[in-house]
């Protein structure tokens, strides 16, 4: 029954199934909503107004849209599973369902035909009806769900490029291409602007890429002759001549993709579990009806026939779904409302099974962590009355659009003036250099200082010290003098410390990875108590790093905020976005903090504790009531004491499962998990 296609470009392919998720997705929605139409007003009908005049007949015209307009694909799967001999609850559902349809139909025609015999037939219309409703309702929920996760892969590949400019031979004139067309060791120029299309080497230019998309961290990298690029990074300056030595699925970028794509497509352990139950559940039922059925022709004497019929029919109404299919999925709606209502934004029922088993959780440091933006820790001023010096600063700072220069520009906004018709000069990759009333003002790097002509004093030499604590460190200074040193850092947030702290309490393994330098990662982990990090990590890395775990049998949480962070989001066991890190990383994970506050990873976890355990309570009720309710519904008790389930009480019964599933739920919404 499934039709192939070949696919003749990665890009346009990935364009199209995400259409066809999303068209997929608003047809379901459209037939739930529509059969809703038809559903509440049968509903009051056969719950209130069975005895009206001509209410059968109201029912009838009320559910036969519902089952086979809008439940269409139920019955069009259950053929094709019929035709395979592989059956879900698809299959289960159209039996069930279209079976007390059609035998409405026969009790309607025998009440028409036969009032006179006092004898009447209870119609199910509204049983097939409105758990067809309900279904449809869970299965664009599950739509919606499958279009959210390829949203991710969408934006990862909205990083790469449709078209490259090579350079000639010649190296003087250039030729733009489709990316496809790219070949190893062709030259490609990168324009100030361009994302990088290709995995490389420069031969020629200076540049400096913001890798945050790779890397994850906030500070542009200089690129020069032998440094290496990634695609999908972003040229913020400069020109560049690039050596290609890995494209299209070769890159780094493609990998993450693909790194994604292959950890979404693999089922949850509790779908596995629904699977399993389903191969057995429905043709087990199918055959006690089946049983059921024969048993009666056989043993049942008068009226044999109709009572094997009514009987059968019981056992599938009974055996409907109903409580079974509410079980998991309004635990989880519950304990999503419950999260959202404290931040925590839960995607899948994955996250909430597995968040409670958890012995290890990883940490990204940029933006998770810390702040993930610089910030000025202090700025000392080397002479008392400095106010122009601030103005200076704060104009230059003004006009370069490098983060470090924003966060000097944020700490200077409240006591600086800026200076009009100050000209700025960039000297690439070492600082900013502008004249003023006949003297030349220069802020950078260290290493500017010399080329300015100027030695540092022991004490200033002392406070470039910190930057073996992990800090930038900057000097501003004139042609006569020093003017001040400034120090950069990304500050850590105010609660990550008690939330490792916390974890840890819990017996859960906090591990930190980033890509960020060691000296800056020590210093971070020393302060929040973290004892297990790794620096100088690409996406790949942290993929493999939380693989190996996995290996050596962790369950392990993921925790990041940006695309670098996405291949080992995608891997890990549960992915724990923050809600202010990248589009990609909360599309890939399966929580997302809205506040970006590590205490909410343990709330999460005692909400995962709490949903796991009503879940398991819902699912024991559900088979309760199937393993009770089954055989008495095949007329088990009938011989000892002439007990037989009507149709109508089958239903009622199995609309009861329902509720207990759904009074226990409201349980779980009335506890707390705050900490």
């Amino acid at each position: 029954g499934y039709d192939a296609e070949l696919i003749q470009n990665t890009i346009e392919s990935e364009r199209s199934i995400e259409h066809d998720q999303e068209e997929a997705y608003k047809t379901t929605v459209k037939k739930a909503q529509r059969s809703l139409i038809f559903a509440i007003p049968l509903f009051i009908i056969g719950m209130f107004g069975m005895h009206w005049p001509y209410a059968d007949i109201w029912m009838w015209f009320l559910s036969t849209p519902i089952l086979f307009l809008f439940g269409n694909t139920f019955f069009i799967n259950a053929y094709k599973q019929l035709k395979t001999a592989t059956f879900n609850m698809d299959f289960l559902v159209a039996m069930s369902t279209g079976v007390a349809y059609i035998y409405s139909i026969f009790a309607v025609i025998y009440n028409f035909n036969f009032a006179h015999h006092n004898t009447f037939h209870h119609v199910y219309f509204e049983a097939s009806g409105i758990v067809i409703s309900f279904i449809l309702i869970g299965k664009a929920l599950e739509q919606k769900a499958k279009f959210t996760t390829n949203s991710a892969i969408k934006n990862l590949m909205e990083l790469q490029t449709d078209t490259v400019t090579i350079l000639l031979e010649d190296n003087s004139s250039t030729k733009e291409i489709p990316i496809e067309a790219i070949q190893p060791n062709d030259c490609v120029l990168i324009k100030p602007g361009d994302r990088v299309p290709i995995d490389g080497i420069v031969e020629f230019g200076n540049a400096y890429i913001d890798e945050s998309t790779i890397t994850g961290e906030p500070i542009p990298t200089r690129k020069e002759r032998g440094s290496k690029v990634l695609a999908g990074t972003l040229n913020q300056s400069g020109s560049l001549h690039v050596k290609a030595t890995a494209i299209g699925e070769q890159t780094v970028l493609a990998q993450i993709i693909q790194m994604v794509k292959l950890a979404q497509s693999s089922k949850a352990p509790i779908q596995r579990k629904v699977d399993k139950i389903s191969a057995i559940f429905v043709p087990t039922v199918l055959g006690i009806a089946l049983l059921t059925f024969i048993l009666w022709i056989i043993f049942g004497g008068h009226n044999a026939v109709e009572m094997g019929i009514k009987s059968a029919i019981t056992v599938l109404i009974v055996a409907c779904p109903c409580a079974l299919g509410l079980a998991t999925p309004t635990a989880i709606m519950v304990a999503m409302g419950k999260g959202a209502q404290d931040g925590i934004l839960v995607k899948d029922a994955t996250s909430l099974e597995i968040g409670q088993q958890v012995d290890t959780v990883i940490l990204d440091k940029t933006g998770t962590i810390t702040e993930g933006s610089p910030s000025v820790k202090d700025i000392k001023w080397m002479q008392s009355d400095n106010q122009l010096a601030k103005d200076l600063l704060y104009t230059m700072e003004s006009q370069s659009d490098h983060p470090l220069a924003h966060a000097i520009v944020n700490h200077l906004k409240s006591e600086a003036l800026f200076i009009n018709n100050l000209a700025i000069e960039n000297n690439d990759g070492k600082g900013l250099i502008t004249s003023f009333q006949n003297k030349t003002y220069w802020v950078g790097n260290p290493q500017f200082v010399q080329e300015n002509g100027h030695q540092l004093t022991p004490d200033q030499l002392h406070w470039l010290q910190q930057e073996n604590a992990g800090l930038t460190v900057l000097v501003f200074g004139s042609s006569e003098a020093i003017l001040a040193l400034i120090s950069i850092h990304d500050s850590i947030k105010q609660h990550s410390k008690m939330a490792i702290q916390k974890l840890q309490e819990k017996g859960i393994e906090v591990i930190m990875l980033t890509g960020d330098n060691e000296k800056a990662a020590k210093t971070v982990a020393e302060t929040v108590g973290i004892k297990a990090f790794l620096a100088n990590q690409l996406p790949l890395d942290k993929e493999q790093y939380v693989k190996k775990l996995q290996e050596a049998g962790k369950v392990v949480a993921m925790i990041g905020d940006g695309t670098n962070d996405s291949s080992a989001l995608a891997q890990a066991d549960l992915s724990v976005s923050m809600g202010k890190g990248s589009d990609i990383a909360k599309d890939v994970a399966q929580v997302t903090i809205a506040s970006s506050d590590l205490l909410k990873i343990v709330d999460f976890i005692t909400l995962s504790r709490l949903t796991s355990q009503t879940i398991k309570q819902n699912l024991f009720w559900a088979f309760i009531y199937n393993i009770v309710c089954i055989p008495i519904a095949a007329g088990i008790l009938y011989p000892i004491n002439g007990l037989q389930i009507n149709p109508m009480w089958a239903g009622a019964a199995m609309s009861l499962s329902s509720i207990s599933v759904l009074l226990n739920c409201l349980i779980l919404k009335g506890k707390k998990i705050t900490q």
